[in-house]
């Protein structure tokens, strides 16, 4: 399995530009112009509708990782299944790899093969 976008998301929580949890996530979304939400691939339905109900006002994106609360985890050292990136490089870069592996499609090197 491909971990970069776990990888970016630790790098980005280093640098202090991610929110952990659905409060503090929602809490972030709603004062910032633009964020990006990634869940894991265990949040519960209702969980996932309480999100989306939540920042159905505001510009962020909400994307479903395909990695589960012990992987995201592991990568930002706290056991949570939402997490809001700020910086909108990290965001993008993210949600650029976890588009690419959703289509099947294989990075390397920031190559598509």
């Amino acid at each position: 399995m491909n971990d970069k976008p776990l990888s970016l998301i630790g790098l980005a929580r280093r640098a202090g530009k991610v929110a952990l949890g659905f409060d503090a996530a929602v809490d972030c979304a709603v004062k910032k112009k633009r964020r990006f939400i990634f869940t894991t691939n265990d949040i519960s339905p209702k969980s996932l509708k309480e999100l989306r109900f939540r920042l159905s006002e505001s510009d962020a994106e909400i994307l479903v990782m395909p990695y589960n609360r012990e992987e995201l985890g592991a990568a930002v050292g706290k056991n949570v299944k939402i997490v809001a990136v700020d910086d909108e490089g990290f965001g993008n870069a993210v949600k650029k790899l976890i588009t690419a592996m959703d289509e099947g499609e294989e990075l390397h090197n920031g190559d598509k093969n």
